[in-house]
């Protein structure tokens, strides 16, 4: 595709980025608190070859248009939902730690569904990083890609944190993720024998763009909002001084957004611990129990759920999965399903008979995905 697209030239590299799902620990990294994703074996892969110039060009087989632009210091953001200002975060973000430099010719394929809450902008944020990274010469850290990744979101708009990054990075094979921030750290929690997963999707699209950006970005602000309202400077420090309880009452302090989300953030972050507790035990019932509370959470507090994802949700609890949840930023995109793995194939079936016989637009291949825990990037 490369040479099709480009003509003849130097040779050609590739980098392979996975997408993830997150497991547990919705709307918290972004204030420095725990979560547990896993990568996917779905990928992003970039075929690329470097320049002897500062041009960037990249296309892709999914339809995305052709685009290019001279690398430099500072670039300024395309139209807002266009597919270049995921290149162009890439370039800034290297840029800002070591300096522009030679440009790429890439071309990007991907079987990764868009729009999905699987990360896919995350993940072709990374990718197209790391190409530029290695067709410069440069070999970066994990914790010197975790600088720039999270700032490169920025560019594109997106108030996030930094877990899509490190999970895509940093996971392992066989294992969800446990990412911890301030101070960053991750490290494997392997599935148990017998657990599976599936990610199913509720065939409402959620861009993080426009309208759904600003929604996501205001969870963010609110629970900032209530946090210095209540006094502290970390969502930890909160929670280490006060149970449950009390830390209701202390909301009544703030407005109901805000005392919404901060309820939200602090039970999502025991949630992940319990979660984490019950996968090192194989103790599948707790483990079910925080993602099913996780979900609720995310509808009712929250409130970053939507009617398909709510009635996929339930059909899947249905049809004997003992857990499924909304996974991602929300407000469409994927659930994430647990169950045994003997029982994988029929719940698939049931929400194929169910959930979408009555839906237009659905691809198996796109929108019911077998979940494997596979290895991130700096693995593969």
């Amino acid at each position: 595709m490369l040479a099709n697209l480009f003509g003849p030239g130097a040779e050609a590299a590739e980098i392979a980025v996975p997408g993830r799902v997150n497991l547990i620990g919705e709307h918290i990294d972004y204030h420095n608190l725990a979560v547990l994703p896993m990568a996917l074996q779905r990928r992003i892969r970039i075929a690329f070859r470097h320049r002897s110039d500062s041009r960037i060009r990249a296309a892709s087989a999914g339809g995305f248009a052709l685009r290019e632009f001279d690398w430099t210091a500072r670039l300024d953001p395309s139209p807002q939902g266009d597919w270049a200002n995921y290149l162009k975060a890439a370039a800034q973000a290297v840029a800002g730690k070591w300096g522009p430099g030679r440009g790429i010719d890439a071309a990007v394929v991907s079987d990764l569904p868009p729009a999905a809450g699987l990360s896919s902008s995350s993940a072709l944020l990374t990718a197209f990083t790391l190409a530029l990274l290695r067709a410069n010469g440069i070999r970066a850290t994990f914790e010197e890609l975790m600088e720039v990744l999270p700032e490169g979101e920025y560019f594109v708009g997106t108030r996030g944190g930094g877990m899509d990054h490190a999970a895509v990075l940093e996971a392992r094979a066989g294992a969800a993720l446990l990412i911890r921030f301030a101070p960053l750290s991750a490290g494997p929690v392997p599935v148990p024998a017998g657990w599976s997963f599936l990610v199913a999707h509720s065939l409402t699209h959620a861009e993080k763009s426009g309208a759904l950006m600003a929604e996501y970005n205001s969870r963010r602000t609110a629970g900032a909002r209530a946090l210095r309202k209540l006094g502290f400077d970390s969502y930890a420090a909160l929670i280490a001084a006060h149970d449950w309880d009390s830390l209701k009452g202390l909301t009544a302090q703030l407005n109901e957004e805000e005392a919404r989300c901060c309820l939200h953030v602090a039970g999502e972050s025991l949630r992940v611990h319990t979660a984490v507790r019950a996968m090192r035990a194989a103790d599948a019932d707790a483990f079910a129990s925080a993602l099913n509370d996780a979900h609720s959470s995310a509808r009712d507090l929250l409130r970053i759920s939507c009617p398909a994802l709510d009635a996929l949700v339930d059909a899947a609890r249905a049809a004997g999965a003992p857990a499924a949840r909304l996974t991602g930023a929300g407000f469409g995109g994927c659930a994430v399903i647990f169950c045994m793995a003997g029982e994988r194939a029929r719940i698939r079936a049931a929400l194929m008979r169910g959930f979408y016989a009555s839906r237009a637009g659905f691809d198996e291949a796109q929108h019911l995905i077998d979940a494997e825990p596979s290895a991130g990037a700096l693995h593969l």
